[in-house]
């Protein structure tokens, strides 16, 4: 009985920790997969908008009237584009077949001044018919649907992107396509967030394969390592050895149809539950000897303690670290119920500070995006059972201005500190509310109870408070320039608590665009 007591515990100590550290794994992976596929959704959404716009508006292929609804095009564009970040260039391009005069537009975004018309590429100097060549142009038009093109060097900019791109066409004609290029520094940056132990990282690998970002290999002029086997497929889970170290891998799907994997090694994973699982049959070994001379004598005094122990151990292994061992005596029984207990215990904070961790942002201590889709699904639950009109609350939303000025004139460690600095006033302001870090500079603060009731004033104080920090500054990145926008739940408007947090980010938008025209 007592090996079947210390083997169980064993095990299930041991499967704990590693279902655990999958989960964690999994837990992280899921909330870059969100994040990602947020901005990777935004930019198929404008498209689609855009192309919807294009074709209800395109009614004629003659000069006069491609030109005007070019110029119409054009407006529009500009508008649904503000909206997302990361974007570097857009454009709307005419086949050279459909007229040779009326090329289309590209607008290309600069640090300072926003979206600026750009030279168009000529287009009839390439070979249309050639999908290696031309790509944002020469796919959609080889494939007639809309496409997500993986990683490329913009010919005319050098600049690595990714980009959407959808064609457009009138009576079945083919006249032209309109697309948004992303940054992809901005993906790699949000990749580049994920982390977890010592040595864990995240990498983005395409439908083939190819690792198309890796925080450390040079995809453009390394040679492409090996692919772990089964990194392609439909398993979440994935374990395999590189350079000798073997690894676990959590891998999900991206919007784009790249697939994101967050990995680490097995000796961190297994670190923790080791040394309890050394404690636990040192402990066992210690007791076993007087177990055995004690149960020659008292079989019966000890059948219920250890059937109580097997009990909670399967309990454990099940993942319930709840139980009441009731044995208090001063025997090797008793000694061994306390042990197991204590290890129980340790055992349950060890696992509770892996969860606290997956759900904290790393560089300002806050809630992360996990953290905020957690609270607000908590919500929306007691929105469908307790009924609309039970619950009060607001969502603000907050976005860093200049903070991709900063990182690249100051440093990226200045732009640490500005955004140290953001969250501290939030913080400071809010402080009865829940704060959440959900994008490399986006913040989010969830209003209730006092907060709420006060948010006109918590507003009011927020913008002081930047205020003084941009006049009071010295440096730059100590110049806090915060964009925000807040929305009230309101039953009779908000479906769920998405629409909400869409309101909020579209009044912090509004809120963005009108302090860049105050100045």
């Amino acid at each position: 009985m007592m090996i079947v007591v210390t083997v169980v515990g064993v095990l299930a100590i041991r499967n704990i920790g590693t279902t655990s550290s999958e989960q964690l794994l999994l837990l992280l992976c899921e909330s870059g997969q969100k994040n990602l596929d947020s901005y990777l959704g935004d930019v198929e959404q404008e498209v689609e908008t855009i192309s919807a716009f294009v074709e209800a508006d395109l009614v004629a292929l003659d000069d006069e009237n491609l030109q005007a609804h070019l110029d119409r095009v054009s407006s529009f564009f500009r508008k649904v584009v503000m909206r997302t970040s990361g974007i570097m260039t857009y454009y709307y391009r005419i086949d050279p077949a459909v007229s040779s005069n009326v090329k289309g537009f590209w607008f290309v975004k600069s640090e300072d001044e926003g979206f600026a018309s750009h030279k168009v590429t000529d287009i009839s100097l390439y070979d249309v018919e050639d999908t290696s060549k031309l790509v944002w142009f020469t796919v959609p038009r080889a494939t007639g649907k809309a496409v997500w093109l993986p990683p490329y060097i913009t010919e005319n900019l050098g600049a690595r992107v990714i980009s959407y791109n959808i064609p457009v066409y009138l009576n079945k004609q083919f006249v032209g396509v309109v697309g948004i290029e992303m940054d992809f520094s901005f993906i790699a940056e949000i990749v580049d967030n994920i982390s977890l132990y010592k040595n864990g990282y995240a990498f983005v690998n395409n439908s083939d394969g190819i690792i198309i970002y890796h925080p450390h290999i040079d995809v453009l002029t390394t040679q492409q390592p090996a692919i772990p086997d089964g990194i392609t497929g439909a398993n979440t889970i994935v374990r395999y050895s590189y350079e000798g170290v073997k690894k676990m891998l959590a891998c999900l799907p991206l919007l784009n149809g790249d697939r994101l994997n967050v990995c680490v090694p097995l000796d961190e994973i297994s670190e923790g539950w080791k040394i309890w699982v050394n404690a636990i049959i040192s402990a066992f070994g210690i007791l076993l000897i007087g177990l055995i001379l004690f149960l020659l004598n008292y079989t019966g005094h000890i059948t219920k303690p250890l059937v109580d122990l097997t009990r909670v151990a399967e309990q454990i292994d099940e993942g319930n670290y709840d139980h009441n061992l009731n044995y208090k005596g001063n025997d090797e029984i008793g000694i061994l119920t306390r042990t197991f207990s204590r290890v129980t215990k340790h055992l349950k904070k060890y696992i509770t500070d892996l969860n606290d961790l997956a759900y904290a942002d790393a560089l300002t201590s806050l809630h992360n995006k996990g953290a905020f889709d957690a609270y607000m699904n908590r919500i929306q639950t007691q929105l469908d059972e307790q009924g609309d009109d039970k619950i009060e609350f607001a969502v603000c939303i907050f976005d860093c201005n200049r903070l991709k000025r900063i990182n690249d004139h100051n440093g990226h460690d200045k732009g640490d500190i500005y955004l140290k600095e953001t969250a501290a006033i939030i913080c400071e302001v809010f402080d009865h509310s829940p704060v959440f870090r959900i994008g490399g500079d986006e913040f989010a603060a969830l209003l209730m109870d006092n907060d709420y009731k006060n948010k006109d004033n918590l507003l009011k104080l927020f913008d002081e408070k930047c205020s003084e920090k941009r006049i009071h500054g010295t440096d730059d990145w100590e110049k806090v320039d915060v964009a925000r926008g807040i929305a009230v739940y309101d039953p009779a408007e908000d479906s769920s608590v998405n629409d909400v947090i869409r309101r909020a980010d579209k009044n912090m938008y509004e809120n963005k665009f009108y302090s860049k025209r105050l100045g």
